[in-house]
């Protein structure tokens, strides 16, 4: 496992550097597939912020990507947080995986669709804008790889990333979907069919 130590636009004290790399290698017990970690740290710029070092910790497993970050006033206690974080969701994800694999636990979560939702939902078309007055605007783009993998695979995916939707390729039709967190807690999706 490779862990890489970086500041955006901060100076990382080399004591934090080993902390980081010592207490993130320990993840390795807890899935043996993590392939690399990145830590970045960064400082929030806003003089009245009470808390303003920032954790980003980003694990890549063979086919998952956790995401975790903490706020704290030091850069170690940051640290420690951010690390406490990545340990939960990574002991979750193990956990999943282990109970995807027992046939009682799949029959389990196997429910019917609530009657009120519907099965396909229509996405409006978006649009961008020449910037007129008041009109929103394309602010960041960002490309995705949208790997073929089960609603399930997805719906995982979505809670570790810990994101309002996930964007994939649907292994069974093999044309996009978005999968989206709902108000009332359930999860949406929007499968494209051409």
């Amino acid at each position: 496992m490779d862990v890489r130590v970086r500041g955006k636009n901060v100076r990382v004290p080399k004591d934090v550097s080993e902390r980081a790399t010592s207490k993130l290698s320990r993840l390795g017990r807890l899935a043996a597939d993590i392939t690399d970690v990145e830590v970045d740290f960064s400082k929030v710029r806003n003089p009245r912020e009470p808390q303003p070092q920032v954790c980003e910790v980003t694990i890549h497993l063979k086919r998952d990507v956790v995401k975790a970050h903490a706020c704290a006033a030091e850069p170690m206690t940051a640290l420690d947080r951010v690390v406490d974080k990545a340990e939960h969701q990574v002991s979750k994800l193990k956990s999943k995986r282990i109970g995807r694999s027992h046939a009682r636990n799949r029959a389990a979560a196997r429910r019917p669709a609530s009657p009120d939702e519907p099965e396909t939902a229509v996405a409006a078309p978006v649009t961008e804008r020449d910037g007129a007055a008041g009109a929103p605007s394309v602010v960041r783009r960002k490309e995705v790889d949208a790997k073929p993998m089960s609603v399930d695979e997805a719906a995982l995916q979505l809670e570790l990333l810990d994101h309002s939707f996930f964007l994939f390729t649907d292994a069974a039709s093999g044309h996009a979907a978005v999968l989206y967190r709902r108000r009332d807690g359930n999860l949406g999706l929007i499968r494209s069919t051409g």
